[in-house]
């Protein structure tokens, strides 16, 4: 009985969720109090860029500090402090840490300023899960709060993996550069192309074509894609990943400190409720 209630607990987290080769290592789970105390640990810093970049092209990892700040290395940048929540008197919450969402202690880094509460999607264009995601959550994103950052971070656990990854960067900066027109269609396609179509995106040629098809010119593919800018964002997402311990995907981080995903909810609508429920918790302090 112990070996078929262990089976049946091993068959639904591999339904629910794309995973890693490589078994993470889960967060630390603590009590309340425990947390509050953790929450202001130093965290060590992200990869560091190799050399300057504007700072519209330069990914960046915001972490909290427990240390005085170098003056010569704060004179022309102010420090910007991941944030901690604090508890709310009497606020009945609907979902429970340790069974819907788990809590990452201390609090990581963010890929954006602590301006915003960050909502990160960790995904895998491969992923059929991450598929049969996309359309929830690209109605939800539409309608966050103001307060709320919404990134989508790609998963970097293997060589496919982490070629698809440069594909997602390489896309993003030419979105930004004003290369792709419908960003969102383009998305789609490659979803579409590896999932409906079965072109696996294996090569460097298989990915250049599905640019070039958008309207991509050989020489802006071949310029972003072996750019500085997209490797320091592979970087920069291969730390994230492990710092928020990602296992498999699709999995959705809010603001550095709560991890969830389907093997925890159960159902994509009761994922997004949670992440709901965590940017309130967040947008309480």
């Amino acid at each position: 009985m112990k070996s078929l209630l262990t089976l049946s607990a091993l068959a639904f987290v591999l339904l629910a969720a794309c995973s890693s080769d490589e078994k993470a290592a889960e967060p630390v789970v603590v009590d309340s109090e425990q947390a509050q105390a953790q929450d202001a640990e130093t965290v060590e810093t992200p990869v560091a860029a190799e050399q300057a970049l504007t700072d519209d092209e330069r990914p960046q990892a915001v972490e909290e500090s427990g240390g005085e700040p170098d003056p010569a290395e704060t004179e022309d940048k102010p420090i910007i402090l991941a944030q901690a929540a604090t508890p709310v008197a009497g606020q009945a919450w609907v979902y429970k840490e340790g069974k819907d969402y788990h809590r990452l202690v201390p609090t990581q880094p963010t890929l954006g300023g602590a301006d915003k509460i960050e909502v990160a999607d960790f995904f895998w264009y491969g992923c059929g899960h991450c598929f049969e995601f996309e359309p929830y959550i690209n109605r939800w994103a539409p309608d966050i709060p103001a307060n709320v950052r919404f990134v989508r971070i790609p998963a970097t656990w293997n060589s496919l993996v982490k070629l698809h990854a440069q594909l997602y960067y390489t896309e993003e900066v030419l979105v930004k550069n004003g290369k792709i027109a419908e960003p969102e269609a383009f998305r789609a396609t490659v979803f579409a192309e590896y999932h409906r179509r079965g072109n696996r995106l294996t090569s460097l040629t298989a990915i250049k074509e599905l640019f070039t098809k958008a309207g991509v010119s050989g020489d802006d593919f071949d310029n972003t894609w072996g750019s500085f800018e997209v490797s320091q964002k592979l970087r920069v997402a291969q730390d994230l990943a492990r710092r928020y311990a990602i296992s498999g995907v699709p999995s959705m981080v809010v603001n550095g400190k709560y991890r969830s995903g389907k093997t925890e909810t159960g159902t994509y609508p009761k994922l997004l409720e949670v992440v709901d429920e965590l940017v309130a918790r967040e947008s309480v302090r």
